[in-house]
């Protein structure tokens, strides 16, 4: 495996960390509580997934017979996509839903229905993003893909002056490149880093991948162009249209807990990094807690702070430890980023965005 040079210090300022994790343990074992999914969390699963199946069922034979009803359908569809992708999805690959395995075999179903790769999205979301949040280079949800400088410390463009201004127009197109080739490009990848360890591991993965991208396209493409009452290229609007809703839906969620003002970006070339919890600390931003709705469809994402420190933690349990992770940091004088609205944060990056774009 190729070896990654940034190294967090398991010596400098731990102190805050064992007091959060310990503290944070005490209240599960004190309350009683599972850290895994409990019956909030799958009649959660029930209703995410039974709404976007119920308005894909609606679309294929509600019978509705006009075209921008059902373009409002598809923007419907478009929206279960990310809701299922952030409140089920996430907390599964995750190892926060459940420890049985058929549990998280069942839990495939919704995922290949959204059009995800597990294994990939666990290698990249889990292990890159999550270890090395903000660090240029290694965390793949700042990759600047030319279009965009989410970081100081990345080379500027003359068009980065704009970035502000086309940045929903590109998050729209991110779950399409993820629906299409994103997870075999991040197959050879992975092989080459070392993740996958041998070519047949990985030409495994991409025979999986395969399978699963074709049922999702056959659920979701091809069956509305058989049955839908339209033309193809209507329905194939109505079809990027779902997966741009669903683009700007998640980018922007998972955009607002990292790239704002108030995070803290580390250089390409830096080796050795202070005390992890304290770097997911400066790195990472908290939004609306206060609003039970938003933390409801955003599968708990607006606590990402404890999400970041506890990842293994089930999202329906996100409020009832942020008291504990706020005070915490508090008592030791560690920055506790968070934003009160949804509107706030968003507008924070954009600001950003518009910041980076003209330095």
């Amino acid at each position: 495996m190729k070896k990654i040079e940034y190294k967090f210090s398991k010596t400098d300022n731990n102190v805050f960390g064992k007091a959060v994790n310990a503290r944070v343990n005490e209240f599960f074992v004190k309350e009683n509580i599972d850290r895994l999914a409990d019956r909030d969390m799958i009649l959660k699963t029930l209703v995410s997934f039974g709404f976007y199946m119920g308005i894909y069922f609606l679309i294929l034979f509600g019978g509705v017979p006009n075209i921008f009803v059902l373009l409002f359908l598809w923007v419907l569809l478009g929206l279960g996509q990310g809701f299922v992708g952030m409140c089920i999805m996430h907390d599964k690959v995750h190892g926060a839903y459940a420890k049985n395995w058929w549990v998280n075999l069942l839990l495939e179903i919704p995922v290949i229905a959204i059009g995800v790769e597990s294994l990939i999205w666990k290698i990249e979301h889990n292990i890159m993003h999550h270890n090395y949040t903000n660090v240029d280079g290694l965390d793949q949800d700042i990759y600047h893909r030319v279009v965009f400088r989410f970081s100081k410390h990345q080379s500027k463009r003359w068009f980065h002056r704009y970035q502000h201004i086309y940045a929903t127009f590109f998050y729209g197109l991110l779950i399409m490149e993820w629906m299409t080739v994103k997870d075999f490009m991040k197959v050879i990848k992975y092989r080459k880093i070392g993740f996958l360890k041998t070519n047949s591991e990985a030409m495994l993965r991409v025979l999986l991948i395969l399978l699963k991208k074709s049922v999702f396209y056959i659920l979701f493409l091809l069956i509305p162009l058989y049955v839908i009452d339209f033309s193809a290229e209507w329905v194939f609007l109505m079809f990027l249209t779902m997966l741009v809703v669903a683009g700007i839906y998640m980018t922007i969620v998972f955009q607002m807990a990292h790239v704002v003002p108030h995070t803290t970006f580390i250089e390409k070339e830096s080796k050795d990094g202070e005390n992890w919890h304290i770097h997911q600390m400066k790195t990472t931003s908290n939004f609306a807690n206060d609003n039970r709705f938003l933390t409801f469809i955003l599968g708990g994402l607006n606590y990402q702070i404890e999400h970041h420190l506890h990842p293994g933690v089930c999202h329906v349990h996100y409020p009832k430890i942020a008291k504990i992770v706020k005070s915490t940091a508090t008592e030791f004088g560690v920055p506790y980023n968070t934003y009160r609205s949804i509107w706030e944060a968003i507008s924070m990056h954009y600001a950003l965005l518009r910041k980076l774009g003209r330095q």
